[in-house]
C-alpha cells in the first residue's frame, strides 16, 4: 500500500469516526420510538417493527445507491400492511413482503428506476396526506381511551362519543406525550435529544410514577417471538395485486427520498437502480425474518444528513445499535405505554399532510391531484386513491398538452388572430368560432405560436383562408414557433413532436423578416430563409412592405419579447453588475450580445467609430471612453475589459486611404495614428490578411496598449485584478478570434458528436 493511499484511508476512518458514527446514534434513537409506532399501526408485533429498521440499515444501507439515505418501515405503508395482516394474517403478509422484495430486486436489475420518478409528486404528497389522515384518525381513538373502527369514516362518526365517554389514564398520557412533542421542537437547547424519545420516556415515567392504568407495549421474546413467513391462501390475482402494490409503493417511496437526499448534502450523487435493488434485497431479508416492509424514510434521511452524516457507515451503524439495543434492553422497551405510542402515531399522521407540499403544487395548478388523492385514500382505500389521482393527472396532462388560446382583436381597420398552443382537433370548434367573427374582406394578421398543428386543424384554417381572400381579404401569417402551417402548405411531412424553428427572429435585420405565404401567392409555396439569404433585403417580392421601421420593431418588441424579458429586466432594474467592459467598433454589423452570447446585464458596452481608446496623453484629452473605463472599474467593478475589432472596418480603411471630407471624423481617428504607425513597422505580421484587415488587428492590439496608458488601468492589471482582451470579428465568416501582443487564434468550435 503506498504512503498516500494510507493516508486516504485514515482521512476515511478519521471521518467516520467524527461524523457517522455521532449521526447514527442520532437517527437511532429517531428510529427506535418511530418503528413501534408504525408497526402498532400497521397491526403487525411490536418486533416486527424494530427488525425492519435494523435490516433497512445494515442491508439496505450497505447496498443502496445513497449514501445517506436511511430506510425502514415507513408510515405510508402502514395503511398497506394493516389490511393485508386483517386479510391474510401476519405471516403471510411477511411473504407478500419477501415476494414483493423479489420484484423490486427484478426492477433494479432492468434498470426501470427513473420510470418511477414519472408518477406526478401530487399524487405522492397527496397518498401520503390521506395515510396520515386515516393514521392520526385510528390513533385518536387509542388516545382517547376507545378502540379504532374499521375505516376513516367509521372513525369519524364514533369520534364524538368517544370524546364524550372517555376520560381515561389513556387521554391524559396522550396529551402529555404530544404536549412534548410539541414543545420539544420549539426549544432549541433540547433539540439534542430526538423529541419522539424524549415524549416516550417523559411518558413511561410520568405512568410509573402516578401509577397510571396503561396497556404496556409486549415485546417478551425479543426478535425470537417472531415467526416464519407463510405464503398466502386466497385468490392468487388479488395475492399478486398485493405483491406489485407493496413493491411499488415502498420503490417509489424510496426514489423519491433518494432524489431528495441529493440535494440535502454534497457527497456522491446516488444511483437510483442500486437503490431500488438494494430495496429488494432489504425486502427479501425483512419479510424472511418476519419484519415489515422496508422503505426509504424522509424523517430519518433528513436527520441523518442534519446529523452531519457523511458515509454509509451512519445508516449501517444505526441498524447494529438498534439490534443492540433490542437484543439487551428489551425490558425496557416493555415500560412504554400504547397510548404514547398511539399519541406519537397521531403526531406523526397530523405532521404527514403536509400544506408545504401543496402550496408548492398550487402554482403548477395540482391541487385538485393532491386532494382528490389524499380524499380518495381516506374515503375508499390506499390502492383506489392513488389509482383516482393518477387518473386525473393523466387527464390534466391531456388537457395541458391539447390547450389552446385562441384571441381575436380589432385595431383600427385591420384584425389580429393570436392562437397560441396545441392546435388539434379539439381546439377546432373554439377556432371556428373565432374565425366566423372576423369580418368577410378584411385584412387580418394571423399569428400561430403553435408547438403542434394536426390535419383537421390545418383544413379547418386553410380552408378559411382561402375563402376569406377569395372575398377580398388579406391575410399576413406569422408564425412564431415551428412553421407547422407553412410546412402543410408546402407538403411537408409533420411530424408529432414540437418542432426547432428555423431561425430566432430577434437577431434578423427587418429586412428579413418576411411574412408566411402560400403556393396561392409564390411558386414555391414557401419564402424559404435560405433563399432571402441570398437575395437579401430590396431583391424580392413586396420588400417595401418587409421592411419594418424602428416603431414597428419596437411595437413587435413589446409584444414578443417584452414578456419574456420582463422578469429578468425587474430584478435588475435598480442595480447592475457586468462582469465585461466591453469597446467595438460602432459598426451596425457588429452585435456585442449576439457575437458573445451574452443577455441584459453582462457587458457594459462602449462603442465608437473604429473601437479607438485614446491614450491617456492625449492632448487635448478625450474623456468620452476614459469616462466609461473609470465609471466600469471604480464603479462596477468589471474585471475584463474587452477591445473588439471586425473585418473591413471603415475607419480603418480611412486611415490606409484618404480620409473623408467630414472634419469631426478626421478629428477623432487620429486617436488611430498609432496602429497605423504599428501597422506599417510590422508590415508582413498576419501576411495572409489582405492590408485591411491586417490592420483592423493590429488596430485591436495598439487599443490594448493604450488602455495600459491609463494609470488606473496599469495598476490593476498588475495587481492581477484586471484582465484586457483583444477580439476580432470576421463578419463574413460569423466567426469570432482572440488576439493578443503575440499571436492570433481563432476561438474554438464546439464540435458536435
Amino acid at each position: 500500500m503506498t504512503q498516500s493511499s494510507q493516508a486516504s484511508r485514515q482521512r476515511y476512518w478519521r471521518s467516520v469516526l467524527q461524523h457517522d458514527v455521532p449521526a447514527s446514534l442520532v437517527v437511532f434513537l429517531v428510529a427506535v420510538p418511530l418503528s413501534m409506532g408504525i408497526a402498532v399501526a400497521s397491526g403487525a408485533p411490536i418486533a416486527a417493527g424494530l427488525v425492519a429498521a435494523v435490516v433497512g440499515g445494515v442491508v439496505a444501507g450497505a447496498l443502496g445507491g445513497s449514501v445517506v439515505q436511511v430506510s425502514g418501515p415507513a408510515a405510508g405503508l402502514s395503511l398497506v400492511v394493516a389490511e393485508l395482516v386483517h386479510t391474510y394474517g401476519w405471516r403471510a403478509t411477511c411473504m407478500i413482503t419477501l415476494l414483493a422484495g423479489l420484484l423490486q430486486l427484478l426492477l433494479g436489475a432492468f434498470r426501470v428506476a427513473k420510470a418511477a420518478l414519472g408518477v406526478s409528486p401530487a399524487v405522492v404528497h397527496g397518498m401520503l396526506a390521506g395515510v396520515g389522515v386515516v393514521i392520526a384518525l385510528s390513533q385518536l381513538h387509542i388516545v382517547l381511551g376507545g378502540k379504532p373502527q374499521t375505516s376513516a369514516l367509521g372513525n369519524i362518526l364514533e369520534l364524538p362519543s368517544q370524546i364524550v365517554n372517555n376520560h381515561s389514564h389513556a387521554v391524559m398520557v396522550g396529551i402529555l406525550t404530544i404536549g412534548v412533542l410539541v414543545v420539544w421542537a420549539r426549544v432549541p437547547r433540547l433539540r439534542m435529544v430526538p423529541a419522539p424519545l424524549a415524549a416516550l420516556v417523559i411518558a413511561a415515567m410520568t405512568a410509573a410514577v402516578l401509577g397510571w392504568d396503561l396497556t404496556r407495549v409486549d415485546l417478551s421474546g425479543g426478535f425470537s417471538s417472531l415467526e416464519s413467513p407463510l405464503l398466502p391462501q386466497g385468490d392468487w390475482h388479488a395475492i399478486a395485486g398485493a405483491v406489485l402494490l407493496v413493491a411499488l409503493l415502498a420503490g417509489v417511496e424510496s426514489l423519491l427520498t433518494c432524489v431528495a437526499s441529493n440535494r440535502q448534502h454534497d457527497g456522491p450523487r446516488a444511483d437510483l437502480d442500486r437503490e431500488l435493488a438494494a430495496q429488494g434485497v432489504a425486502n427479501v431479508v425483512s419479510g424472511a425474518l418476519g419484519g415489515l416492509p422496508v422503505s426509504g424514510v424522509v424523517v430519518r434521511t433528513t436527520t441523518n444528513v442534519r446529523a452531519g452524516a457523511r458515509s454509509r457507515w451512519s445508516t449501517v451503524l444505526h441498524g447494529l445499535w438498534v439490534l443492540l439495543f433490542t437484543a439487551a434492553f428489551a425490558w425496557m422497551i416493555a415500560l412504554i405505554p400504547l397510548e404514547a405510542l398511539a399519541a406519537l402515531l397521531l403526531f406523526i399522521g397530523v405532521q404527514m399532510v403536509n400544506l408545504g407540499h401543496a402550496r408548492n403544487l398550487r402554482g403548477h395548478r395540482e391541487m385538485p391531484i393532491y386532494f382528490v388523492t389524499m380524499t380518495g385514500v381516506v374515503v375508499i382505500g390506499l390502492a383506489e386513491g392513488v389509482a383516482l389521482g393518477l387518473g386525473l393527472a393523466a387527464l390534466l396532462a391531456l388537457r395541458r398538452l391539447a390547450w389552446i388560446s385562441v384571441v381575436v382583436r380589432q385595431a383600427g381597420d385591420r384584425w389580429r388572430l393570436v392562437v397560441t398552443g396545441s392546435l388539434t382537433f379539439l381546439g377546432v370548434p373554439r377556432l371556428t368560432e373565432s374565425l366566423a367573427a372576423i369580418p368577410p374582406g378584411t385584412a387580418v394578421e394571423l399569428d400561430l405560436n403553435l408547438d403542434f398543428m394536426d390535419h383537421a386543424a390545418f383544413e379547418t384554417l386553410h380552408a378559411w383562408r382561402l375563402e376569406h381572400e377569395r372575398g377580398g381579404g388579406t391575410i399576413d401569417i406569422d408564425e412564431m414557433h415551428g412553421e407547422w402551417y407553412a410546412a402543410a402548405v408546402s407538403g411537408a411531412r409533420m411530424l408529432p413532436a414540437r418542432t426547432p424553428p428555423k431561425h430566432e427572429r430577434f437577431w434578423l435585420p427587418w429586412a428579413y423578416r418576411r411574412r408566411v405565404v402560400d403556393s396561392a401567392r409564390q411558386s414555391d409555396g414557401l419564402c424559404a430563409y435560405d433563399e432571402m439569404c441570398e437575395t437579401g433585403p430590396g431583391h424580392g417580392p413586396d420588400d417595401e412592405q418587409a421592411t419594418p421601421d424602428l416603431l414597428e420593431g419596437t411595437r413587435e418588441f413589446h409584444r414578443r419579447t417584452a414578456p419574456l424579458v420582463r422578469p429578468l429586466l425587474h430584478r435588475m432594474a435598480r442595480k447592475q453588475t457586468p462582469s465585461h467592459l466591453f469597446i467595438t467598433c460602432a459598426d451596425s454589423r457588429v452585435v456585442p450580445n449576439i457575437i458573445t452570447a451574452s443577455g441584459p446585464g453582462d457587458l457594459f458596452t462602449v462603442r465608437n467609430i473604429g473601437n479607438l481608446v485614446p491614450r491617456a496623453s492625449n492632448t487635448p484629452p478625450d474623456d468620452s471612453v476614459s469616462a466609461a473605463v473609470e465609471y466600469a472599474l471604480k464603479v462596477l467593478e468589471v474585471q475584463t475589459i474587452t477591445v473588439c475589432g471586425h473585418s473591413g472596418c471603415g475607419a480603418m480603411s480611412a486611415l490606409l486611404g484618404e480620409a473623408p471630407d467630414l472634419p469631426a471624423l478626421r478629428n477623432w481617428l487620429r486617436h488611430g495614428r498609432q496602429s497605423l504607425a504599428r501597422f506599417v513597422a510590422f508590415p508582413e505580421e498576419d501576411a495572409d490578411a489582405g492590408p485591411l484587415d491586417r490592420l483592423c488587428r493590429v488596430n485591436v492590439i495598439q487599443q490594448l496598449d493604450n488602455l495600459e496608458s491609463h494609470p488606473l488601468v496599469e495598476n490593476l492589471v498588475r495587481a492581477g485584478k484586471l484582465e484586457l482582451t483583444g477580439l476580432y470579428f470576421d463578419i463574413a465568416a460569423a466567426r469570432v478570434h482572440v488576439l493578443d501582443r503575440e499571436r492570433f487564434s481563432a476561438v474554438p468550435e464546439l464540435r458536435r458528436g
